[in-house]
């Protein structure tokens, strides 16, 4: 790695740190085994190695990816509670955020144009579409089924978004401010026909 970029990763790495330890999703020590190990790899020039997130998920084992996922998604209450569950199956999307305009949804459709244009239909506006999996889709509506006392659907059993969140549009990242981060993959720039923004999968 370049010398220049050195200070970022050490810093986007500590930063992250911090964070999983302010969400309680690693252990102090855990963090202060994986920092140690950071620098000895960053030291050796391996950059692909050179994560604290890979060394905790795969080195030492004492967290999930998915984990740190699942608690960075948050729906707000008011996109919670007008979410048309049978549409959601229909098309096997999710709408979890608006920020004015911008309507996100996540979908394990996209390629579908009849749920592309369902959607720009009902909802207007710009939409940023994100790339999921059909698992995450059904895991996160049965507990919507859940919520409101329809029991389970499908049999999902992972829970993708945290229960309790903060209402309206907020990031989910205390102190952060504009969109959420991506459901299952970033946002595309490149706008596609339709008034949309196409996926890019993890």
């Amino acid at each position: 790695m370049m010398t220049e970029y050195r200070p970022l990763l050490m810093r986007a790495n500590r930063l992250l740190g911090s964070a999983l330890i302010e969400h309680n999703l690693v252990k102090f020590e855990d963090l202060e085994a994986a920092n140690e190990r950071l620098l000895e790899v960053a030291a050796t020039g391996q950059v692909r190695q050179s994560s604290v997130l890979n060394i905790l998920v795969n080195e030492k084992k004492v967290l999930r990816e998915e984990d740190v996922l699942h608690h960075v998604y948050d729906v707000p209450d008011d996109v919670r509670k007008e979410t048309d569950l049978d549409a959601c199956w229909a098309t096997w999307s999710v709408p979890f955020d608006r920020e004015e305009d911008f309507h996100f949804i996540a979908t394990a459709y996209y390629l579908s144009p009849a749920v592309r244009s369902y959607w720009e239909k009902k909802l207007g506006g710009q939409i940023i579409w994100q790339a999921t999996t059909m698992e995450i889709i059904a895991d996160f509506l049965d507990r919507l089924h859940a919520e409101r006392g329809e029991g389970k659907k499908s049999g999902g059993t992972r829970v993708p978004f945290p229960v309790a969140g903060p209402g309206g549009s907020s990031s989910p990242v205390p102190g952060a401010g504009g969109s959420r981060p991506p459901m299952g993959g970033s946002v595309s720039p490149f706008p596609v026909p339709g008034g949309s923004k196409s996926p890019i999968a993890n």
